[in-house]
């Protein structure tokens, strides 16, 4: 197979280049178009207001000054010049649950690939230290061997999150939903070396809700999850509401 890897954390970051690793050891044919610097919490930007740049790292390994949506349009309007069978965002470091896929680069990399009609699989790993990235490659790789991306339908994505454990101690894999989190102390607020107040947002450890199958749930039972997500916005069930207000405006 011909697949596409991109990322938020970068192109040097460790997950993608495990993974490129397996894949091609596999047998895989693999094109990197990669940010050339961390883009995490990037969401589905794209950069208007500035120009972007390619660096040729190796053959096939692109590094690109934006965000993961723009390394998938470039990859696939300039830079890859093949047919693209599987685009792969990740294995993006921490996991990708609940409503942080709103955030996440890693996820919205994903979703621009399904745009542009490619299927498309987000990956990451639920850890921030000693991650064990070469069981989660494995994993993808052997999802691939059994044709899960031939599931993928056009307007969705398969998100999935891997538990940060030895292929061992991983319990199974369940199909979820995504789950709902809060962060406690959400803004910090501190001083800056010349008194001026400063303000950070990113929180403590979240807290997960435990109602449903749920992703967070799949991750914390020690299980792979694996999350059909698609960009649908329209809540149909609310329109007849909003008529029968139209009605009685005047």
């Amino acid at each position: 197979m011909q697949i596409l890897l991109t990322n938020d954390d970068g192109i040097d970051a460790r997950g993608i280049t495990i993974l490129a690793e397996v894949l091609e050891n596999h047998g895989h044919k693999i094109f990197i178009v990669a940010p050339d610097k961390e883009q995490s919490a990037s969401s589905h930007s794209i950069t208007l207001h500035q120009p972007l740049r390619i660096v040729k790292r190796a053959d096939n390994r692109y590094a690109v000054t934006g965000s993961p949506a723009d390394c998938v349009i470039l990859a696939g309007r300039i830079l890859v010049d093949e047919p693209i069978d599987l685009v792969i965002s990740g294995i993006n470091a921490g996991q990708n649950m609940g409503e942080d896929i709103l955030y996440s680069g890693t996820v919205a990399a994903a979703l621009e690939a399904m745009f542009m009609g490619y299927k498309a699989i987000s990956a990451s790993l639920a850890a921030y230290s000693e991650q064990k990235f070469e069981v989660a490659a494995e994993y993808l790789n052997s999802f691939i061997q059994a044709k899960l991306h031939k599931l993928i339908k056009p307007a969705e994505v398969f998100n999935i999150n891997f538990p940060n454990l030895e292929k061992e101690e991983i319990k199974g894999i369940k199909v979820t939903s995504t789950g709902h989190r809060k962060y406690q102390d959400f803004v910090k607020e501190q001083k800056d070396p010349r008194g001026r107040t400063i303000y950070w947002i990113g929180g403590a450890k979240p807290v997960w809700s435990q109602e449903g199958n749920t992703d967070f749930k799949a991750i914390s039972n020690k299980e792979i999850s694996i999350t059909p997500i698609s960009p649908n916005f329209n809540k149909v069930s609310a329109q007849e509401k909003i008529e029968q207000w139209l009605k009685n405006v005047k």
